[in-house]
């Protein structure tokens, strides 16, 4: 099941199922209300889509979670996931715009799997990560990638508003083994990869995220990216695709 959050007609933020061409709309937020229907369709072409869950309390994200991306950053580090955290400021949504900000460098691309916690979690066991997922959706984790090597640490990199678009749905009932990831600039290929691939599956993921912090509903958990070429610049277009999810496609413009 595909749930959007969107906007139409000027009214608040609403939640649908989507169905072929419409979207259903729900009586409130799936997560916490459930999937009660209020009888209204609203045609998906004239809806304004958003992300479809803005975090209440923080965004994990892993690090280096494919061997060849791994290779390229930081060979012979450590077996244990490497996780930071982006802050929810960091959200936008399909078809908003990243905005580059004035600093030195790349800015880079990283798309991404993101798990969506529907319970609160904490110390999950690998074998139960499945009893606090609600869905999953696509995550661009972007990156100003010569100020990770300069501050040596990630939070201002990649910390930015904007560093985190999400979308376009949430998709509560995929099979996430063997997923397709690519991603493209002004239609060009970029990176692809298969969450097949993973260094850290996911419920290796919650368990070990979980010890540490407390999963609240609505947290993203972003799995990693797969090797590639990253860099994008003002005018240019990212456009991730998952297969089983959809598209996210993102802008590019300079900060002004």
């Amino acid at each position: 099941m595909k749930i959007a959050r969107f906007t139409s007609g000027g009214s608040d933020p609403q939640f649908g199922i989507v169905d072929d061409e419409d979207l259903v709309v729900l009586a409130g937020d799936p997560m916490f209300q459930g999937f009660e229907t209020t009888g209204e369709r609203v045609p998906i072409a004239e809806a304004k889509l958003l992300a479809p869950v803005i975090p209440r309390s923080k965004i994990v994200c892993v690090g280096m979670n494919y061997a060849e991306h791994k290779a390229e950053l930081a060979p012979g580090s450590s077996d244990r996931p490497v996780i930071f955290l982006k802050p929810n400021t960091a959200i936008i949504g399909p078809g908003d715009a990243i905005q580059i900000p004035p600093v030195e460098g790349r800015i880079v691309h990283e798309g991404e799997l993101a798990i969506v916690i529907g319970a609160v979690a904490k110390r999950v066991r690998a074998e139960d990560a499945d009893d606090v997922i609600f869905g999953y959706t696509i995550a661009n984790d972007v990156s100003a990638r010569d100020q990770m090597f300069a501050d040596g640490q990630w939070a201002r990199a990649k910390g930015y508003d904007t560093f985190c678009p999400i979308g376009p749905v949430i998709e509560t009932e995929i099979d996430r083994h063997g997923l397709e990831i690519q991603t493209f600039v002004d239609g060009e290929p970029r990176r692809h990869g298969n969450t097949r691939d993973m260094i850290h599956s996911i419920p290796e993921i919650i368990e070990f995220v979980s010890d540490i912090w407390t999963l609240l509903p609505g947290d993203l958990i972003l799995t990693g990216t797969p090797a590639g070429l990253g860099g994008f610049v003002d005018g240019q277009t990212v456009e991730i695709q998952i297969q089983g999810i959809g598209r996210l496609v993102n802008p590019a413009r300079n900060r002004v």
